[in-house]
């Protein structure tokens, strides 16, 4: 499964858009609903990313949402497998409030933004934790912006 959910992601991140939806579609209803949480929390996590419809980008990063909030308390900490959900709920929440916003939604977008900055504490000082944390900035600009009427959500 871990194979076939990273070569969906090389399609997506080689711009293959379309290919990869498809695979990911096909991983989660294989995965179904009680499918091991970290694979449905990663395939639902890269589904986002293939969508063109905000609302439907949303729900599937709803979905990862729901997935990592699903892991046991061993595997949520990363004891076990190794695989940790902890250190995904600032990016998770970052990608909320930006598909939040990308709907107009700002008070739904604070939100999750408040929730984020409240798990930031869990990413290390090293690149991936400081790059969730630059996006979260630029993301804090975008949504003071749109509140104020200045500008026009993009992408975080």
């Amino acid at each position: 499964m871990t194979t076939r959910i990273g070569q969906a992601v090389i399609l997506l991140h080689g711009g293959d858009r379309e290919e990869a939806r498809g695979r990911f579609a096909e991983l989660w209803a294989e995965l179904g609903h009680d499918g091991d949480p970290f694979h449905r929390l990663t395939v639902a996590h890269y589904m986002a990313d293939t969508q063109d419809d905000p609302q439907d980008e949303l729900a599937w990063d709803l979905r990862a949402l729901g997935a990592a909030e699903a892991m046991s308390g061993d595997r949520a900490a990363g004891g076990g497998s190794g695989r940790s959900a902890r250190g995904l709920f600032p990016s998770l929440h970052l990608n909320l409030a930006a598909d939040y916003l990308k709907l107009s939604q700002h008070a739904a977008s604070r939100r999750e933004l408040d929730r984020c900055h409240a798990v930031l504490d869990t990413l290390d000082d090293d690149a991936y934790g400081r790059g969730v944390r630059a996006a979260v900035a630029r993301l804090e600009l975008r949504l003071s912006e749109a509140a104020e009427g200045h500008g026009r959500p993009g992408p975080p």
